[in-house]
């Protein structure tokens, strides 16, 4: 069985095992996922956090369990200790870029080399965010890229990974921390992500405002970028912008003036 279907079998099999009309939130654990495949006869995937990651970035959850949801709710995966997982009704929430936002051309100062070896979508973008200082350009800060892929436990939550850290500063000497959540063109920006995110930040960097940023790829080469804050339990857009990276000879008078005007 494709990975596809028997990821579908198995969470499906969890929600029943736990669902019951009226409930609103269930804990399960890693070990879970193994012993369901052993039930049902299915082969056990290779890697039990592919399981989990593909529901939250890359693929819906099988309609029996997405039908389940009342009103304007919907079924997410939250991180609940170490090993441990939970099925949280909330209000349905998407970061998507809107196509009508134009495109803002950035000079390209990715070196060729770091655009020849770029390990997949993810990290290509990660690498143009950091060597075109795109975080600076889109919050108006100086920022300095603290950790890649940074690994740590978040009380209540178990282990988490951000995808990058940048602490940064005002003109005013404000000191900030912006976690950063990068995707490419097949998978989805994840609220829930940048909810782990803010709570680690809070935990680890208490002294520093939080200001998630979440980028992502879209068609023609644009990048997304997105402020993001949480208000009312819920994670909000606070700011988008489009950006091209573009040999400087592409960027004209006309576009130039069109930029100061704004």
């Amino acid at each position: 069985m494709p990975d596809g279907p028997l990821y579908d079998s198995i969470i499906l099999r969890i929600f029943r095992k736990h669902f019951r009309k009226g409930t609103t939130q269930f804990e399960f654990d890693r070990e879970e996922l193994t012993a369901v495949a052993a039930e049902k006869g299915l082969r056990n995937p290779k890697n039990l956090g592919d399981l989990i990651y593909s529901f939250r970035y890359r693929k819906s959850l099988p309609e029996d369990i997405k039908s389940s949801a009342t009103d304007d709710l919907e079924w997410v995966i939250e991180p609940a200790g170490r090993a441990k997982y939970r099925f949280r009704l909330v209000r349905a929430s998407r970061i998507v870029p809107r196509d009508e936002l134009m495109v803002i051309k950035i000079p390209d100062a990715t070196p060729e080399i770091i655009a020849a070896y770029a390990q997949g979508d993810e990290q290509a973008l990660l690498a143009k965010l950091r060597y075109n200082r795109l975080i600076d350009v889109f919050l108006g800060i100086t920022t300095y890229s603290l950790q890649n892929h940074m690994k740590t436990t978040v009380k209540g939550m178990g282990q988490i990974e951000i995808d990058e850290v940048y602490v940064g500063m005002s003109r005013s000497g404000q000191q900030f921390v912006i976690p950063v959540q990068a995707k490419g063109g097949g998978d989805q920006l994840a609220p829930i992500q940048t909810q782990q995110d803010i709570a680690c930040c809070q935990e680890k960097f208490p002294a520093l405002k939080c200001r998630p940023v979440s980028a992502q790829f879209m068609r023609d080469d644009v990048i997304a970028m997105f402020e993001l804050a949480m208000q009312d339990a819920q994670i909000k857009v606070v700011d988008e912008k489009h950006y091209r990276l573009v040999p400087s000879d592409q960027i004209g008078p006309e576009e130039l003036r069109s930029y100061a005007e704004r």
